[in-house]
């Protein structure tokens, strides 16, 4: 995938089960399909499913090893929420400063 939609990206994440793939990915670095699914209580039809939305998303990349199919996070994708959450923070640091000013501002009326 070329570019990474923040929409999308958000979209994928918004189920549970996906962003603790995602989350696990992050924490462990790549890993086999099968030892994700090992551990959990979802079919392996299911999480082929979750895996594709996730790829479709462009969160994660996969790689074919003999029969195992290996998973990891994208860095762009993390990049892209990252750029999405500081133009926010940014926004509300701002917001809140002039509040702070206006309600200083009140105070000493």
């Amino acid at each position: 995938m070329e570019t990474t939609s923040v929409s999308d990206i958000f979209g994928a994440l918004g189920n549970g089960t996906r962003l603790a793939i995602v989350e696990r990915l992050l924490r462990e670095g790549e890993l086999a399909a099968g030892d994700i699914v090992a551990e959990g209580d979802i079919s392996a039809p299911a999480m082929s499913h979750h895996f594709k939305v996730l790829r479709d998303a462009g969160i994660v990349t996969q790689r074919v090893d003999a029969q195992r199919r290996l998973y990891t996070v994208r860095p762009e994708a993390m990049r892209a929420i990252g750029k999405w959450s500081l133009t926010y923070r940014q926004f509300w640091d701002q917001s809140l400063d002039r509040l702070g000013k206006a309600l200083s501002k009140e105070k000493r009326k």
